[in-house]
C-alpha cells in the first residue's frame, strides 16, 4: 500500500502545482502533464460492465488509485498484485475532497475467477478487471485511474526535504531489523520524531505483519493492516502538511520529478486540467476519507484456498462506500455509517465467510 501514499500525495501536489501554474495558462500545465505515461488502450470508459449495478452523479468524479507490487508471484502474471488501492473522490456537488480506502485482503467476486482477495484481480486480468471488481462488488462508477511506482513516494519526500514522522519502539526496531528500508546504510531510525528520507518513509508506509521477533504497534495501538493504512494516512497528513507550507513555485519541479517514470494513467491532459480548474474552484484542501471494510460488517479469518483474508457483508459495504462519495457533504462533522434503509439494494450476497485465524 506504500503507493496509496505515492498515488494520494502525487495526486494532491499535482494538482496544487498545476493549479499554480494554471494561472499562468494552459500551456504550462500541458507541458507539465506531457511527461506521464499514457495508456488509453485500458481506458475505464471502454470497460464493459454490462449486467452490473453501478451508481454516478455527473457532479462527482471517481479516480482510482493503485499501486502495484511487481515481484514475481506464481500465478499472478498480468499485472503484478495491487498493493494499494484508493478512490479519490472529487465531489462538486458538497465542494470536498473525499479518499476511500480499499483494503487489499479483503475477500470479494473477481468475475470470472471466483472469490480471492481484492488484490488478485489486477495480477488476473489487468486495470480493467481490477475496476470491473471494485464495481461489481461496490456497485460504482470510476471515471479514470492513476497508476504509481513507488518510487515516486521517495522522490516526493526526498524533493520536500524528509517528512516527519513519530516512531514507536516497535516500529524503530521493526525497521532495522527487516528490508523494508533499502538501501540498508539507512536502517537506523530510533524510537520518537524524527526525519525520514525517502527510502526510510517508503519502508514506513510497508510495514505490516509480525517479523523478526517483532509485532510493530503504531502510536495510537493499531497492528498489521489497520496499523499500515494509518500509517500511510499519517505520511500523507505529514507530507501535504509540509508542502503547503512550500512556495508554490517549488512545487513544479516536485511534480515534473514525481510524473516522470512514475505515473501512468487512461484520463488525458484535458481531462486532468479540466479537474485541477474545479479544485482550485473549489478552495479547499481538507480531505475526508473513509476506509472500507466498515465495523462491524466483515470478520477476518482463514478461507480454503485464500489464506488470511476479510470476509465482507458486500451489500453493507457497497452502501457505505455509496453514501460517503455521492451523500457526505464533509460540513456535519467525521463520516459515521449508518445503514440506508434500502441497503438490501446493493449487492444481494455476502462473500464466503472465514474461519477464525489461529
Amino acid at each position: 500500500m506504500w503507493v496509496k501514499r505515492v498515488l494520494y500525495v502525487v495526486a494532491l501536489i499535482v494538482s496544487g502545482t498545476l493549479g499554480f501554474v494554471a494561472a499562468k495558462g494552459q500551456v504550462a500545465v500541458i507541458d507539465t502533464l506531457d511527461v506521464v505515461q499514457r495508456d488509453y488502450d485500458t481506458s475505464f470508459s471502454k470497460v464493459d460492465l454490462s449486467g452490473i449495478r453501478v451508481n454516478s452523479d455527473n457532479n462527482i468524479v471517481n479516480i482510482l488509485l493503485v499501486g502495484n507490487d511487481y515481484r514475481k508471484e506464481s500465478g499472478y502474471s498480468a499485472g503484478g498484485l495491487t498493493d494499494t488501492m484508493l478512490i479519490a473522490t472529487l465531489d462538486m456537488k458538497h465542494g470536498t475532497l473525499k479518499l476511500t480506502t480499499l483494503m487489499r485482503d479483503m475477500l470479494v467476486e473477481i468475475p470470472g475467477h471466483g472469490n480471492n482477495k481484492l488484490n488478485a484481480a489486477n495480477s488476473y486480468g489487468g486495470i480493467e478487471l481490477l475496476y470491473k471488481t471494485i464495481a461489481q462488488n461496490f456497485n460504482i462508477q470510476l471515471d479514470g485511474y492513476v497508476e504509481v511506482s513507488f518510487d515516486a513516494f521517495k522522490t516526493v519526500v526526498n524533493d520536500v526535504g524528509g517528512v516527519e514522522i513519530e516512531l514507536t519502539e516497535s516500529e524503530a526496531a521493526y525497521l532495522n531489523a527487516t528490508n523494508y528500508i533499502r538501501p540498508a546504510k539507512y536502517r537506523t531510525v530510533k524510537a520518537g520524531k524524527h526525519t525520514l528520507n525517502g527510502a526510510q518513509a517508503l519502508g514506513y508506509c510497508r510495514i505490516r505483519k509480525y517479523a523478526k521477533g517483532i509485532q510493530p504497534v503504531t502510536p495510537n495501538g493499531q497492528i498489521d493492516d489497520y496499523g499500515r493504512t494509518w500509517r500511510q494516512r499519517n505520511a500523507i497528513t505529514s507530507i501535504f502538511n509540509k508542502v503547503k507550507k512550500m512556495p508554490k513555485s517549488q512545487w513544479l519541479k516536485i511534480a515534473k520529478d514525481v510524473l516522470k517514470q512514475n505515473v501512468k494513467t487512461d484520463l488525458s491532459n484535458k481531462q486532468i486540467f479540466n479537474y485541477i480548474k474545479d479544485v482550485v474552484m473549489m478552495g479547499t484542501t481538507t480531505i475526508h476519507q473513509l476506509q472500507i471494510p466498515v465495523n462491524p460488517y466483515f470478520s477476518g479469518g482463514n478461507v480454503p484456498g485464500v489464506g488470511s483474508c476479510l470476509s465482507i457483508q458486500k451489500d453493507y459495504q457497497a452502501d457505505a462506500i455509496n453514501q460517503f462519495v455521492f451523500k457526505y457533504d464533509g460540513k456535519s462533522g467525521e463520516f459515521t455509517y449508518t445503514p440506508s434503509s434500502d441497503v438490501s439494494g446493493y449487492v444481494s450476497s455476502s462473500t464466503p465467510s472465514a474461519s477464525p485465524a489461529n
